[in-house]
């Protein structure tokens, strides 16, 4: 019924041209062509790394040319507004400075007689007044 294939029974009795190989691979080329590799690969990065050092000299060397009229200026600021060097410090001063306004007594226009009160003390007087509300228009009873 079902045949069975043995492949290697009997193969050369039945094929005598089929042979196997005798040496799969080249194992001194491989190492020669790795062993090459690795030297291209070792010149490849000493020629660059001498490359790099030459153009690193070279910039080293070079002298920056001096303008005359920016050696003139050269603690000249920009205008107004000018960046922010630490934002971290210019929000702490900022804080402090709405503390002080909001805790303390203060003028705010002394001719005509107007001045500022702590908040605390704002918010107390408020409580204790009460807020203005309007007056409803009698016309306009619901």
């Amino acid at each position: 019924m079902a045949e069975v294939h043995m492949p290697h029974a009997g193969a050369h009795g039945e094929h005598p041209e089929i042979h196997h190989e005798t040496s799969d691979v080249n194992v001194r080329g491989v190492l020669a062509f790795g062993g090459g590799l690795i030297v291209t690969g070792l010149f490849i990065s000493l020629f660059v790394w001498v490359l790099f050092q030459y153009f690193s000299a070279r910039e080293a060397a070079r002298v920056p040319p001096v303008y005359p009229l920016a050696a003139a200026q050269e603690n000249r600021q920009p205008p107004e507004p000018r960046l922010q060097t630490n934002p971290r410090q210019d929000l702490r001063d900022l804080r402090v400075q709405e503390e002080q306004v909001l805790d303390t007594y203060g003028w705010v226009d002394r001719n005509a007689g107007i001045v500022r009160i702590p908040i605390t003390d704002a918010m107390k007087l408020t409580v204790q007044r009460g807020l203005p509300a309007r007056r409803s228009p009698q016309g306009n009873a619901k």
